[in-house]
């Protein structure tokens, strides 16, 4: 029997999947005058958080932020429906502070469905994605399983970890999405067809266990701060009430653990051979840690909540792919678990996912005008990692349709860049994890100042409200003018002076000096110098926070501000399409790989990984001849022309 079809309906933009990655795609889109679908298999998925319930952490933090500068929905969504909240690393420097959230998963889909339902210009619908429709290389609409033809000139794909899943636990293994949800089993093939390259990741989820079953009275009490400091700057001037969070708590394996792991190793598929998907470095199972980290004798695990309304409690840091009735044994053996229950079994989960140097730095696909892709399915872990490539996707998807010239953020200017820039350009052998460590200008790129950076730029592509962008401006004209007040204070050095720096261990004043210069000691703070600055204003603590880090840091700062001049020199320098066979004195590998990427300017080349110095002197000593040439061409045909 030939199946079915029917025009549904036609659109500017389809986005696929309802994850982390869609829905911001989805809401940028439709924020930005476009006619929206975003397109899901299940309802019950829209930002959905199959692995741990929880929203930042150390690199994902600023994602976030920045995600909330730009103007999108993932911090205010967090912000809504968080049950703890921590600042990380604060006993190291600004640069890698990292707030982290722990969510109530059931109300953040809740509330983020919502936010998808009630945004003009775009519909939530429920349909599975069997096919991309294209015409000349350029996309034309999608067909769905139940025989729909979504005409649209954009379609951004967000499939997450549904592609042909198949969820693997000791010798079983089944297709399967997250969740028990449907996988989708025909989208790939339709993929390949379009000459998008394919590669296959694996990811897992640790047991769900019942939180009446464990036995607390001997673990480690994890509180939430006591001052909650929200992720949205929307929410700076928010009072929360730090009294009703719930706590999480730590606890660690034993060597009875690491006997049951080891003697039931090869029961795991990914120590038996019968699976070859590549799976997260940074995120191991518990078998992997077993075997990594052999010398170890114990490993955190932090037992987290699922919800304020479910019993359910997820086990940080024992993910694994062993059967189901090794799995009751070993997390049996993890202090307070002696008695668990498991609600949920752990799983690991193959996918498809794309190899992210087919696309172009605003997320659109080489071979395909109007195909975008955000998400796990460019190689990504992590929710805060697909909603940043999500926002990104669904600004650029609406700037391609309005004729506008994409917004690519560089390197220099986001954690945003970093991450988009490693994917395209560098490509990844794994899931793809954001680290403060991958971002070479990080002082530059804190978490604090991510509207400072950002905003702007929000506002300027028509996300971002003028109202916040007026209060950005007046925020760091507040904190500029503070910086400056600092630094022309002057205290003298009396006895008073003296015996309060003494009280810090901080070395005392023999002539004259300012508080900036005071503030700049590692032992001084700028709540401490309140007591030697009596007319100082009241502020936030986020804006006395920012002026400590500019005064404390500013040579830092200004040194690498230098570093991203020389930087953006190299980025201003773009790079047309070309065959770079035609280049001579550049290795077979560079030759492949710039042939590969088309990188868009001169840094990025300089990024690729088998594209050596010498390489990048070929390639620069060429683009020289030829702007000489075409220089030189150019006044001889002046010259024809005066004559």
């Amino acid at each position: 029997m030939e199946k079915r079809q029917y025009k549904r309906t036609s659109v500017d933009v389809v986005v696929i999947g309802a994850g982390h990655a869609g829905c911001e795609a989805a809401l940028a889109s439709a924020r930005l005058g476009m006619e929206t679908v975003i397109l899901t298999m299940s309802l019950d998925s829209v930002g959905d958080m199959p692995c741990n319930p929880n929203v930042g952490g150390t690199g994902k933090g600023h994602l976030v932020r920045e995600i909330d500068a730009l103007g999108g929905e993932m911090a205010t969504v967090i912000d809504e429906t968080f049950l703890q909240s921590r600042m990380l690393n604060l006993s190291k420097g600004p640069a890698i502070h990292s707030l982290r959230a722990q969510a109530d998963k059931r109300r953040y889909h809740e509330t983020m469905k919502k936010r998808l339902e009630t945004q003009d210009h775009l519909r939530l619908i429920e349909g599975e994605v069997t096919e991309l429709v294209m015409e000349e290389h350029k996309v034309r609409g999608v067909l769905t399983l139940q025989g729909a033809f979504y005409e649209a000139r954009a379609v951004i794909i967000c499939t997450g970890t549904f592609l042909n899943g198949t969820i693997l636990m000791g010798e079983v293994s089944y297709s399967s999405g997250p969740h028990g949800l449907r996988p989708s089993l025909y989208f790939s093939r339709s993929l390949e067809e379009a000459g998008i390259p394919l590669k296959r990741f694996k990811t897992g989820t640790p047991a769900r266990v019942n939180r009446r079953s464990i036995d607390y009275s001997h673990l480690i009490l994890q509180e939430g701060d006591p001052e909650i400091v929200p992720f949205s700057f929307l929410n700076a001037d928010k009072s929360y009430d730090a009294s009703k969070q719930m706590p999480c708590y730590l606890t660690y394996t034993t060597a009875e653990t690491k006997r049951i792991i080891d003697e039931n190793l090869l029961r795991s598929p990914m120590y038996s051979g019968e699976r070859h998907g590549v799976g997260p470095r940074y995120c191991p199972s518990l078998e992997d840690k077993m075997v990594r980290f052999a010398d170890h004798p114990q490993h955190q695990i932090f037992l987290e909540p699922e919800g304020a309304t479910t019993e359910e409690v997820y086990v940080q840091g024992a993910s694994t792919t062993l059967p189901e009735e090794v799995q009751l044994e070993f997390y049996r053996t993890i202090q307070g678990l002696e008695n668990v229950e498991i609600m949920r079994t752990a799983y690991g989960i193959e996918y498809d996912c794309i190899d992210a140097r087919a696309l172009k730095n605003s997320l659109e696909a080489r071979s395909c005008e109007g195909l975008f892709f955000a998400g796990q399915v460019n190689g990504s872990s992590g929710y805060e990692e697909a909603a940043a490539q999500g926002l990104m996707a669904g600004i650029n998807a609406a700037r391609l349709l309005s004729n506008q010239e994409p917004v690519v953020l560089d390197r220099s200017q986001a954690y945003i860049g970093v991450l988009i820039d490693d994917l395209v350009t560098k490509g990844t052998n794994e899931p793809y994890r954001m680290m403060t460590s991958r971002c070479e200008y990080r002082l530059s790129l804190r978490q604090n100042n991510a509207d400072q950076r950002l905003t702007p730029v929000g506002y300027a592509i028509g996300l971002a409200s003028k109202a916040r962008y007026d209060r950005m401006q007046e925020k760091w004209a507040c904190i500029e003018k503070e910086v400056e007040r600092l630094k022309t204070v002057s205290v003298t050095p009396t006895k008073a002076v003296n015996a309060t720096l003494a009280m810090w261990d901080s070395a005392p004043l023999k002539t004259g000096s300012n508080l900036a210069e005071l503030l700049r000691r590692p032992e001084c703070s700028y709540d401490a110098l309140a007591v030697l600055d009596p007319d100082r204003p009241t502020l936030r603590k986020e804006i006395r926070m920012e002026v400590e880090t500019e005064i404390k840091y500013e040579g830092y700062i200004k040194k690498q501000n230098a570093q991203i001049q020389q930087f953006k020199k190299l980025e201003s320098r773009t790079l047309p399409p070309m065959d770079y066979t035609t280049i001579d004195g550049l290795k077979k590998e560079a030759i492949e790989k710039l042939n590969a990427v088309q990188p868009e300017s001169v840094g990025q080349a300089s990024r690729i990984s088998g594209v050596s110095p010498a390489d990048m002197n070929v390639l620069l000593i060429y683009l020289e001849t030829e702007r000489r040439r075409h220089a030189e061409k150019g006044h001889q045909g002046e010259e024809k022309d005066h004559v």
